[in-house]
């Protein structure tokens, strides 16, 4: 029964907050708007005396923005930078595409619990297609009789694989450009799979599968092969590693060593220790001798790689993390924000805007028009021919602009290299570039249109910025730059202005209880020298001293006060701050103010009057008709 009261609730809530709250001119607020900013806004109390009070306040906000932007305060300069300064700060939380990002993130999570070892074979391109065509073609045909690594012997373009058969060692998440990747954890135990890149054929085969191993801390001593070194000098350099394995084992400092002898230069100067590595980051047989240390200060003895003798020390290593806590999917985000999977993450952002802001490709042909105006401008082939395009013709639109002749130039000068440095791209290429960034430029020029989130915020900060912009010109600039007004205010209402019992004392604020305590045992010796006293004591004390009601003296203790009463600290829990007093001499109560002593009180008594003034002309611009009906359900509903 009771879980059925809560849907009804919960229903009758939803039902209440799509009508419409209250009317205000020709503008109008549902309840649900309403809910959002007291939800937002008040988060404890839900009691029908706290939500009318929010209600009045909410309602007077709603008249005050209407006035700021019918009187075009909107468009004020500093408003309007204000607003795109924001906009500036805020746009990359929201430019990637949510969906597609934590879709990369779980992907990555989930390869990240796993090694593969993989071989792979390289067939570049060549000038002919044709020719990375036929080779390919006999590669397959090899496999089907031939092991994968005779065949990588025989045919890879990777020089490696003269030697190791294409074996390419453990890979895992991040390893390998994500087009890769993809490939390689695609690919069955047991299984190859052929994928066609820029650069040509990849044939990945997946040899087995294993846990991730983790992460390692490791030091090492590298003893290098210099260039050109003959086989007596690669013999001296083991001589060397067999000598310092042999001093490690005798007790001898690793780190000493490292200093001393590695030729890595970065892990040398940090006595041998590495950044954290994991699977696939290292040579195959490095990470074999590495990962294959036991236990904890483990020492393995001198292994040779391409790049010389090794000798590694294993600090710790911790597991792979198995779990999807926070820490560790921020980690993973990071990781793609950095890497080239950003790519994928763009590309569904430009073609999710292409599908819902009316994408266009205007009728101008490319190859008969747009790639010669583009050769004729960047690469100078002018033949004389005339185009029927200039930088102004629209090449694509959107639902509220289009990119012209003249951005495609700009992108075209930018992004004409291909990234190896092998010579320009093919126009087409640059073309499908170009789409995807104008696309992506029409996104973060408005964002406002496909994310409400960022719709939302903006409109609360720049109705913000209009709130105190018309308050302090309506209200609280008039109210204290006015003194005529204020004093003339002041006379009018004389009776309200007068003292509490109060005191003419001096409060003193210390940086904490141990100076206020030692300020202390000095003031009580000679309290007429208070203002020495404070001076002498620099930065720890502040004094502030005036008339001051009672009330308002910081009194812990409750002590009794009279003049010359000093009281106890009073100890802010927060900052451990303290606040004490000095009584010089008692008033009594009753006593009226000056307009000097009552200026504050006064000042606050004005504003408040002027603005219920002013909203009494609001109210009659944009008259207010509030529908208690809803009002009174959408209480008694959050009760």
């Amino acid at each position: 029964m009771k879980q059925l009261l809560t849907v009804f609730l919960a229903l009758s809530t939803y039902a209440v907050s799509a009508q419409t709250l209250f009317h205000y001119g020709q503008d109008s607020v549902s309840a649900e708007e309403f809910l959002k900013a007291y939800n937002k806004n008040n988060t404890g109390d839900r009691s029908e005396k706290a939500m009318r009070e929010y209600f009045d306040l909410y309602l007077a906000s709603r008249l005050k923005i209407k006035e700021a932007k019918d009187e075009g305060y909107d468009t004020l300069p500093q408003i309007a930078s204000d607003i795109q300064g924001l906009r500036r700060q805020i746009l990359p939380a929201y430019i990637n595409d949510k969906k597609s990002m934590d879709k990369l993130v779980d992907e990555a999570f989930a390869r990240s619990q796993k090694n593969i070892h993989i071989a792979h074979i390289f067939i570049k391109n060549t000038e002919d297609p044709a020719v990375a065509d036929r080779k390919k073609d006999q590669v397959m045909e090899a496999l089907k009789t031939k092991k994968f690594s005779d065949v990588a012997r025989e045919f890879s373009d990777d020089p490696s694989a003269k030697t190791n058969g294409g074996d390419l060692g453990w890979i895992t998440a991040f390893t390998l450009p994500y087009a890769l990747e993809n490939l390689a954890y695609a690919t069955p135990v047991g299984k190859y799979n052929l994928y066609r890149s820029k650069a040509g054929y990849h044939i990945f085969k997946n040899l087995e599968e294993r846990k991730d191993l983790g992460r390692m801390k490791a030091a090492q001593i590298l003893l290098a092969f210099p260039p050109g070194a003959t086989d007596e000098d690669k013999a001296n350099i083991k001589k060397l590693a067999d000598s310092l394995y042999q001093r490690i084992t005798k007790g001898d400092d690793f780190g000493k060593l490292a200093s001393q002898f590695s030729n890595d230069i970065v892990s040398a100067a940090s006595k041998g220790q590495m950044q954290e590595f994991g699977v696939g980051q290292y040579e195959k047989t490095f990470e074999e001798a590495a990962f294959g240390l036991t236990k904890d200060g483990a020492v393995t003895k001198p292994f040779l790689t391409s790049y010389g003798y090794h000798i590694v020390k294993r600090i710790s290593k911790n597991p792979a993390t198995t779990t999807k806590d926070e820490k560790t999917m921020e980690l993973l985000k990071n990781k793609i924000q950095q890497s080239d999977r950003m790519a994928t993450v763009k590309a569904a952002l430009a073609q999710k805007v292409r599908t819902e802001a009316g994408f266009k490709e205007l009728p101008v042909s490319k190859d008969d028009e747009l790639f010669p105006y583009t050769d004729s401008l960047l690469n100078g082939k002018r033949d004389g021919r005339t185009f029927s395009i200039n930088d102004k013709t629209p090449l694509i639109s959107f639902a509220k602009s289009q990119s012209t002749v003249a951005d495609w130039i700009r992108f075209a000068t930018a992004n004409r290299f291909k990234q190896d440095g092998t010579g320009l791209k093919p126009y087409q290429d640059m073309w499908t570039e170009f789409v995807d960034d104008q696309s992506v430029h029409y996104y973060e020029d408005h964002l406002e249109d496909f994310n409400e989130e960022f719709r939302n915020q903006l409109e609360e900060f720049s109705e913000g910025n209009l709130f105190f912009e018309i308050m302090q010109r309506k209200v609280w600039g008039p109210a204290q730059s006015d003194s005529a007004a204020l004093e003339r205010y002041y006379n009018e209402h004389r009776e309200r202005y007068v003292w509490e019992q109060s005191a003419d004392a001096v409060v003193f604020y210390a940086t904490d209880k141990e100076a206020a305590e030692t300020f202390l045992r000095e003031l009580k010796k000679t309290p007429e020298k208070w203002l020495d006293l404070t001076t002498r004591f620099g930065e720890k004390i502040a004094a502030d001293s005036g008339r001051i009601e009672i009330s308002n003296i910081p009194n812990p203790t409750k002590m009794a006060l009279r003049a010359g009463t000093i009281t106890q600290p009073l100890v802010n829990k927060g900052d451990q701050t303290a606040s004490f007093a000095y009584v010089i001499k008692l008033h009594p109560a009753n006593q009226p103010r000056s307009f000097a002593e009552a200026r504050g009180l006064v000042i606050n008594d004005y504003q408040q009057e002027i603005e219920r003034q002013w909203m009494e002309t609001l109210k009659k611009k944009y008259p207010v008709r509030v529908n208690e009906d809803v009002l009174k359900k959408l209480l008694s509903a959050k009760k």
